[in-house]
């Protein structure tokens, strides 16, 4: 089902007072409404990432036998805001050097990135924002503008440290993007389409459906593209574009107040962007373990609490992986890009279209129980 967000939601009373407002403008009142759903979404998940770094710091204590945040609110909970509030009151400073103009936009682009890839993430088979015939792509390109301003923010601070952190930034997120993007093209072969909306509704029903089972190579491309997602999000072991042992913080040294807030804002979205899409992308989406017609509200909103689990789940994996692996040097950063994962990535892309060739597109659990559970 490809129905967006706004065909569900005009169907109800609690619209009525739009549609009696904009009376026939239907242009209008659909703009309405995905301007109140993104809202929604980008405060969601500017929240998610607010206690990502709530999670970050008691999942890390937890891993190291100690207690975390635990003095403002119940459980520390309250920590988030204490954050946001020394964010917002810290001083702002530029250093005078600096490039003005790029020095205030890299932060900016980074949320600006980040922010447009949740048009696509489908948080449900009726509830996304956008389900472009050419969503993957659009993913893809969009995505991008995080690594252009994580060398800006290093450019532009006109610092030596911030540049190096900027250029292995750079060269880091374009190397990754290969390995990332052949990853989801072997995806999108087996889906038979770039569209959220066609490799979700391609994964219904049992678990088996989900293309990490649909064939060996598919199983190996789903952990290369996960690995890839973590050195583009800049993530521990791969996080040299802010190694404070050697660049001091990197690419936003010079950035101070809610302008560095900005930043770290937008990894962590980012981080949780990334696992929506793996979970989209091999592990079945927000598609519940049974084969059912999904036309009302609440068997969405369990979509919605499915997918976010899984997500969630993988959230906690990154955290895991960083507070485990020790940090790689810049040269075995690049050779685990080159030399093994970008090899890997075009074998499972060759490995997925012969099988599918071979096998008329089956997956392994067609195959053994005689193609009839689809």
């Amino acid at each position: 089902m490809n129905q967006t967000i706004v065909s569900y939601l005009s169907q109800y009373e609690f619209f009525d007072f739009l549609v009696k407002l904009f009376g026939n403008n239907q242009g209008l009142l659909a703009f309405t409404i995905y301007l109140l759903v993104a809202l929604v979404i980008v405060v969601v998940c500017a929240t998610i990432g607010g206690f990502g770094t709530y999670a970050e710091r008691k999942i890390s204590a937890d891993l190291q036998q100690r207690i975390g945040p635990n003095r403002v609110g119940p459980y520390g909970l309250l920590q988030i805001l204490a954050d946001g509030v020394k964010m917002l009151t810290k001083e702002d400073i530029m250093p005078y050097t600096a490039d003005k103009f790029l020095f205030y936009l890299a932060p900016m682009l980074a949320l600006i990135g980040v922010f447009s890839t949740l048009a696509v993430l489908p948080w449900s088979s009726g509830f996304m924002m956008a389900d472009l015939n050419v969503g993957v792509f659009y993913l893809i390109a969009i995505s991008s503008l995080v690594g252009v301003s994580v060398f800006l923010g290093g450019y532009a601070s006109n610092s030596k440290w911030s540049m190096l952190g900027g250029m292995r930034g750079a060269s880091q997120i374009i190397s990754y993007e290969i390995p990332v993007t052949i990853s989801i093209l072997a995806v999108t072969l087996l889906a038979g389409g770039m569209s959220f909306g066609t490799i979700i509704g391609a994964q219904k029903g049992l678990p088996l459906n989900w293309f990490i089972f649909h064939n060996p190579f598919a199983f190996i491309a789903f952990f290369v593209f996960f690995t890839g997602a973590l050195a583009e999000t800049n993530r521990a072991p791969f996080d040299l574009p802010e190694a404070e042992s050697e660049l001091v913080s990197g690419y936003h040294t010079e950035y101070t107040g809610m302008r560095f807030g900005f930043f770290a804002l937008a990894e962590y979205i980012e981080v949780f962007v990334v696992c929506g899409v793996a979970s989209a992308l091999f592990l079945g989406g927000p598609n519940l373990p049974v084969d059912v017609k999904i036309d009302i509200i609440p068997l969405q909103l369990v979509q919605v609490v499915v997918f976010m689990t899984k997500t969630l789940l993988l959230y906690y994996v990154v955290i895991w992986i960083r507070w485990t692996l020790p940090r790689l040097r810049v040269d075995q950063l690049m050779s685990v890009c080159w030399k093994y994962l970008t090899p890997i990535a075009i074998f499972n892309l060759v490995g997925c279209a012969i099988w599918l060739v071979a096998f008329h597109g089956q997956s392994i659990a067609q195959l053994v129980l005689g193609g009839g559970h689809h």
